[in-house]
């Protein structure tokens, strides 16, 4: 066939169905830990095509869009009930293919992968198809590269499955017609492409240098959010060990690192005491304690009459410099890693150095947050979006509004370390408790004896407020005396 983009268009048009099978290289089989004894495969819908050149969406709120660089055979004669002797000649044309999806939506769509796998530009193809008839289907070559980089690289020698054991396989209870696409599998290396991505694929015959060109697909960030009314995007480290193709790959640390075996610090009934005692009654008793040091000033939030509590994870910014930036600015950078790393409860803590002239977090971002859990948001930068991120249901506490984009002013840096925000010093694990007030950082070590003096000390401040509205004087009752505490010791026996 023609090895110009104009065949490729013809093809797409003619299009029908797009099957794909899910494991058949032995690296790929090697890499996933499982080697199925039977091709199995699911659909994609002729809208997911595309031609080479094109860009496609991640999709706004989701993390992991997984490539696959994958060979696609082209029927090209109507195949019922062919043998496997016989079924090579019912392909026209073979192709190279990309097989994107988000594994975000895996869990919402599990075994038809129709939202994962089917979303628009999807399924890039081309840009030339080989004829069929001119190459051994057993001696074809597979590569990927991200942006420039080598990422796949296989052979069709020692497939699980022949491709006319697919075909064959396939005709048994399907009519394959002309323009049908079956996309033959992955090999090992498929991994995650993030927005600014250059995606190449190309499928060649390294034995006569015939070859698809490379099929080139740019990944954009998606700017519309999911509606509300369908699935979500959810994802588990689980998910992203098996995007990235490793946990290594995907930043994640051995589990003995992750899960401590260690009882949560802030269980429920903490929570719940710092909960139902203020700020300030918290700040007096650090105070007494010798820890002045430990509010987070100068922040505004977004949600009134709201009391939080939660485990601080932390996020450092430095000061943007244009080469450090190309290196961690883009891509998934710090931010991104931290926004879709926090989990229920827990509060991030935002080290902007008090740089008021940028955003530090916009709409998706804390939409994200929001979906993962978070308790809150704190940054001592500014913030873009800002009617809209104060429309959600998460707290987000920060310096002021900015338009500006982060890198104005910031490059995201790393994570869960000690940082320093709005004058005050966090560590990773420590209590975030915060309200009207302002916004405490609480050492866990002494929050189980700050809060129940806090209680205590509250008690008896309602004793006081009770004193005083019956015309009692301060002096000697605020702080009491001796006298006082023996008439509050009384009172508090009644109200036992």
């Amino acid at each position: 066939m023609s090895p110009s983009n104009d065949a490729t268009k013809d093809t797409l048009k003619q299009a029908g169905k797009v099957i794909a099978v899910h494991i058949n290289y032995p690296s790929r089989a090697a890499e996933r830990g499982r080697t199925p004894e039977q091709p199995s495969y699911f659909l994609k819908p002729g809208s997911s095509l595309a031609l080479t050149g094109s860009t496609v969406e991640r999709p706004a709120g989701c993390e992991l869009l997984g490539f696959e660089g994958e060979i696609a055979l082209i029927i090209g004669k109507t195949a019922r009930r062919v043998s496997i002797e016989d079924a090579w000649n019912y392909v026209g044309g073979v192709t190279a293919s990309n097989d994107l999806g988000v594994y975000d939506l895996r869990w919402a769509d599990k075994g038809s992968n129709l939202r994962s796998k089917g979303g628009d530009g999807f399924t890039p193809v081309g840009p030339a198809i080989l004829n069929a008839a001119d190459v051994d289907p057993a001696a074809l070559r597979i590569r990927t590269w991200v942006n420039g980089e080598l990422a796949q690289d296989d052979t069709t020698a020692d497939l699980l499955f022949p491709f006319a054991q697919l075909v064959a396989d396939l005709s048994q209870l399907l009519t394959l017609e002309p323009g049908d696409m079956i996309l033959t599998g992955t090999p090992a290396g498929a991994s995650v492409a993030v927005p600014g991505d250059v995606l190449e694929i190309e499928v060649d015959v390294p034995a006569t240098g015939a070859t698809t060109g490379r099929l080139t697909t740019t990944v954009t960030e998606g700017t519309t959010a999911l509606a509300a009314f369908g699935a979500q995007p959810k994802i588990d480290d689980k998910q992203r060990e098996e995007a990235w193709g490793s946990a290594e790959k995907a930043g994640l640390a051995p589990q003995a690192e992750t899960e401590q075996d260690q009882p949560k610090t802030l269980t429920p009934e903490l929570k719940a005491k710092l909960e139902s005692v203020a700020t300030a009654t918290l700040s007096s008793q650090m105070r007494a304690r010798g820890l002045n040091n430990v509010s987070i000033d100068g922040l505004t939030g977004t949600k009134t009459g709201r009391k939080v509590v939660g485990t601080a994870r932390t996020l450092r910014y430095v000061p943007n410099r244009e080469d450090l930036f190309k290196s961690h600015g883009g891509g998934y950078n710090a931010q991104k890693r931290a926004i879709d790393s926090v989990r229920e409860g827990e509060i991030l803590v935002m080290e902007a150095r008090g740089e008021k002239g940028t955003g530090t977090l916009g709409d998706i971002l804390a939409l994200r947050a929001q979906y993962n859990g978070a308790a809150a948001i704190i940054t001592d930068g500014g913030v873009r979006d800002y009617s809209t991120v104060a429309s959600f249901d998460l707290p987000v506490y920060c310096a002021n509004p900015h338009p500006a984009v982060l890198g104005r002013r910031h490059i995201p840096w790393d994570t869960d370390i000690t940082i320093a925000c709005g004058g005050a010093t966090i560590q990773p694990g420590d209590i975030i408790v915060a309200d009207d007030d302002g916004i405490l950082v609480i050492p866990p070590a002494i929050a189980e004896e700050l809060v129940e003096a806090c209680i205590v000390q509250e008690h008896q401040e309602e004793f006081i407020a009770e004193m005083v509205k019956a015309g009692n004087s301060v002096d000697g009752l605020y702080p009491m005396n001796a006298a006082w505490k023996e008439k509050y010791e009384a009172w508090a026996a009644e109200q036992a």
